[in-house]
């Protein structure tokens, strides 16, 4: 008698492929993919390529997403150190015959024109996580002291280029898997309250810090405007000021529904500067009020805590401290953008998960959601 083998058909490939993914997660970056896919449609309305390539983005990611939560957390723990260093050779490539725009030494031209410092957001995590989980149950020190020079090794590179908004999310994320990984509050509290004094007594001597002809030190001129212009963008309004005045103007203007949708003015009459990427929390703001406000931000509060329970329920103490860090970093993108443009942190180049235009960074976002729904998937499995 004849064996005959059933083939599974397409559904049933499409249910192995997805089997032990977290839907919570899920249905969380499908929300706010979908605000994004909105707000992108109306502030780019003008250049109606923006809305297209956003969504060839999006795309992008969820396909990266797929793939990377094929892989088991053991497996992408054997990327961390190549993957590092790599990161950190191209890092010092940019600074030695690095490509140049804007005053900025960021990009590095292999064939095609890169950004290395992306690679970093997610390098630097994996590297320091697997550094941890090869010292599980005999962390000193001197184990704590191997991560902070681990770390500070790129943040400084990065910086140099200069490219604060990145330095600030590799560093971040960076400080993430050193706490996770049992970080002394002895070592924790000083320096927040060495960081509460700094920004006490920049506000209190703010007249004098921001006058004209005084320089600061270890800060480069435009870094020094972004830091005054945050304490006064009344100082410079139609310069330095103009991309937050506007931006709270734009927010504020929104009341508590919003103009409604294709109806911002602000934003469709050129007066938000950057509007579908660093700035468009301010034109979504503006469309959709304190209500879509509060929609977005429970979307990422919910990515956010969801994220963390899944690396509460790592499997190793590796998957736990890259899920912690990774979720953290969205934590990060959103509290830094939503800050900068509400005027209550110093502009820097932090797009909004999701939401903003960009490639790279979109690419990012998908490998860290690819990277939970990976420690989702392996405790999914092993349970089954």
């Amino acid at each position: 008698m004849p064996i005959v083998i059933e083939k599974p058909h397409l559904l049933q490939r499409l249910a192995h492929v997805f089997r032990g993914y977290d839907s919570q997660l899920a249905l969380a970056v499908m929300a706010l993919a979908l605000a994004g896919l909105i707000t992108m449609y109306s502030s780019g309305f003008a250049n109606g390529a923006r809305f297209w390539d956003h969504f060839r983005n999006l795309s992008l990611a969820f396909v990266i997403m797929v793939l990377v939560a094929q892989i088991p957390p053991q497996r992408l723990m054997t990327f961390a150190v190549p993957l590092y260093t790599v990161g950190v050779a191209l890092l010092i490539a940019v600074a030695l015959f690095g490509l140049t725009k804007k005053g900025a030494r960021r990009w590095l031209n292999v064939g095609v024109v890169i950004q290395p410092s992306e690679i970093l957001k997610i390098a630097m995590p994996l590297m320091l996580a697997w550094w941890f989980q090869k010292r599980e149950g005999q962390l000193r020190s001197l184990d704590f002291a191997v991560a902070t020079v681990l770390l500070v090794v790129p943040v400084g590179l990065i910086a140099k280029q200069p490219d604060l908004g990145t330095a600030i999310l590799v560093l971040a994320a960076g400080l993430y898997v050193i706490f996770f990984a049992g970080l002394r509050w002895i070592w924790i509290v000083p320096p927040l309250v060495l960081g509460l004094v700094g920004v006490v007594l920049l506000v209190w001597f703010e007249p004098t810090l921001c006058a004209d002809g005084f320089r600061w030190p270890m800060l480069r001129d435009y870094q020094q405007q972004r830091v005054c212009t945050l304490l006064d963008p009344g100082r410079d309004p139609l310069g330095k000021g103009f991309h937050i005045i506007q931006g709270m103007i734009a927010i504020g203007s929104g009341g508590i529904f919003g103009k409604g949708f294709m109806q911002g003015t602000q934003t469709h009459l050129d007066f938000i500067p950057e509007r579908t990427t660093d700035f468009i929390f301010a034109a979504y703001g503006e469309e959709f009020g304190l209500f879509g406000n509060l929609l977005l931000i429970v979307g990422f509060v919910v990515l956010v805590l969801r994220g963390l329970a899944i690396a509460l329920e790592g499997p190793t103490l590796f998957a736990r401290l890259l899920a912690g860090s990774v979720t953290l970093i969205f934590f990060t993108y959103a509290f830094v953008n939503m800050g900068m443009v509400s005027g209550i942190l110093p502009v820097v180049g932090v797009p909004l998960p999701f939401i903003s235009y960009g490639g790279t960074a979109m690419v990012t976002l998908g490998l860290g959601v690819g990277i939970l729904m990976s420690v989702a998937r392996s405790k999914q499995l092993v349970q089954s």
